[in-house]
């Protein structure tokens, strides 16, 4: 059965009179990889501290596992493996040596932790480089070492701050696909927050858009862009040849861009037809592929492409902020 493991209730959270954190409402369910989106001040950072237990909210709830952070923040912090932005390692140590001094804190036996600590960093690729001292590791490595280190207390919940920022992009895809790969042998709930909107939609089940301090959307992607694109929720691209509007066949027929304009308007479905740089632009409020390339081929236009586009996480956050809620 899918549970709520972070529950937050009319979390508030205020420095006098500024609201850092205003009534915000979520819940993450068991197993889910959830993204926190929102510029810097929006209020995430916030919101992660009240969840570990490390400030206390103005008013509202907040619990992780069923504990409340609040009072009980101790046995959050037991439930909870947390990932910053910039993670800190005593540099003159090996990456073994790390996860050692991390079990030792979570009170973990020795052979125990050694066990956990060498499967670990086999699992995150840092098994040949047990011997390095963790000042000579790449930003990758740290951050690869930053999610063994969260792991080894065997938490039910993990929060990623940021955890791409200053990798290259082939130790980007790798992270994203060990996070994945995580969650899905462990039954992790994952908690992200990112400003790199393209690795969030690569990961995230859900996100939320948080923006001065409320949370304005919440869903799959699929669901925002239903809700947000719903006047034109389908739209396809069609590119087309022709020579200062008129063109003819190899049958001789002529195309005219005005009577291939009207017959697109007619389709059952079309909800808008815009033509810039040979390539018309075709909102509709369901897929009517079919019909759009049929009425250009009979016209005597040249087809070059038709696909249909899809509202990605990108559109979705600009749409919002540009007043789209």
């Amino acid at each position: 059965m899918v549970r709520d493991i972070i529950e937050l209730s009319d979390l508030t959270k205020k420095y006098g009179s500024f609201a850092a954190v205003d009534n915000l409402n979520l819940t993450i369910r068991k197993g889910e990889i959830f993204g926190l989106l929102g510029p810097n001040g929006a209020g995430k950072s916030t919101t992660i501290l009240m969840m570990l237990g490390l400030t206390d909210p103005t008013s509202g709830s907040v619990k992780v596992c069923g504990i409340d952070s609040t009072s009980n923040p101790i046995e959050v912090k037991k439930k909870v493996g947390y990932l910053p932005e910039d993670i800190g390692f005593y540099d003159d140590c090996t990456g073994l040596e790390n996860l050692m001094f991390t079990a030792r804190l979570n009170r973990i036996p020795y052979k125990e932790a050694m066990q956990k600590a060498g499967h670990l960093l086999d699992q995150v690729g840092l098994s040949d480089e047990v011997k390095k001292k963790t000042g000579k590791y790449s930003r990758g490595m740290r951050q690869r070492l930053g999610l063994a280190d969260v792991l080894i207390k065997d938490p039910e919940v993990i929060i990623l701050d940021e955890p791409t920022l200053g990798i290259d992009p082939k130790g980007v895809q790798e992270f994203l696909e060990l996070v994945i790969q995580m969650r899905n042998e462990k039954e992790l709930t994952i908690l992200v927050c990112s400003h790199h909107l393209h690795q969030m939609q690569q990961v995230c089940d859900r996100v939320g858009i948080f923006v001065k301090g409320k949370l304005i959307a919440e869903g799959d992607i699929n669901s925002l862009s239903q809700k947000l694109f719903s006047a034109r929720p389908f739209m396809i691209e069609a590119g087309i040849s022709h020579d200062s509007n008129v063109v003819s066949d190899s049958g001789g027929k002529v195309f005219k861009e005005e009577q291939l304009n009207d017959a697109l308007k007619n389709i059952n479905g079309v909800l808008s037809v815009n033509l810039e740089n040979n390539v018309f632009q075709i909102g509709c409020s369901h897929n009517v592929a079919p019909e759009i390339a049929k009425a250009i081929v009979v016209s005597g236009a040249g087809l070059n492409f038709l696909y249909k586009k899809e509202y990605g996480l990108n559109e979705i956050y600009n749409r919002y902020f540009e007043g789209g809620e």
